[in-house]
């Protein structure tokens, strides 16, 4: 299971940070790794992989937006999405990141808003989730080492097991979360996409600064 933040070990500015490996948690290596609580370990490794990520890729329904969808009398389905974490997007791209979505739905309205913000892979109507993250790593030029996904429900497994950060909502279904390097404390819809976002920035140094 992946390591949920709590509010003492939220990510801080680069300075604030921990250098790679065991030492810099627990300032020194014992002769018995046993020693070492797991979850310290865990969380080590988290900083590592947070340090190597170069893209993201998200799930919509339940990350974008929460698991509600209000229907019209017309039949339109609507969605909510945060606005903050449209921002966080922007600056990661900016920043250089390549972000993608993949999403089953086919809503046009919730397209344009994501490919406003600048995210220019965008995948929609997909079943089999697996064959277009594949499509994202040719595009992109990136290996499933340097990708983190968020995704919240079952058809999300199949990417998430394959990239070197899986990360989900705090809401997500349990076999989600059972492999999530980290999960949210954040729900879907909620700024979970700005918090996973947020924390391989700061730990890559490259959070803005106003």
């Amino acid at each position: 299971m992946g390591i949920r933040m709590a509010s003492e070990q939220q990510i801080g500015q680069p300075n604030d940070l921990p250098e790679v490996g065991i030492n810099a948690v627990v300032g020194f290596i014992p002769p018995d790794l046993s020693s070492i609580p797991p979850v310290e370990i865990e969380l080590v490794h988290l900083f590592d992989k947070l340090r190597a990520v170069k893209g993201f890729v998200f799930d919509v329904d339940g990350v974008f937006t929460n698991n509600t969808i209000q229907v019209t009398e017309t039949g339109e389905l609507l969605r909510t999405m945060n606005v903050r974490d449209g921002q966080t997007v922007k600056w990661a791209i900016e920043a250089g990141y390549t972000i993608g979505v993949i999403t089953g739905g086919r809503s046009e309205g919730t397209k344009k808003r994501l490919t406003d913000l600048g995210i220019t892979e965008y995948y929609s109507g997909i079943k089999e989730k697996l064959p277009a993250f594949h499509s994202f790593l040719e595009r992109s030029g990136l290996l499933s080492s340097e990708v983190c996904y968020m995704g919240d429900d079952l058809p999300d497994l199949p990417v998430m097991r394959r990239v070197i950060v899986s990360a989900c909502p705090a809401d997500s279904v349990p076999e989600v979360i059972e492999i999530s390097d980290y999960i949210s404390p954040l729900p879907g819809g909620a700024g979970c996409v700005r918090d996973i976002i947020e924390k391989v920035m700061k730990i890559q140094g490259k959070w803005p600064e106003y």
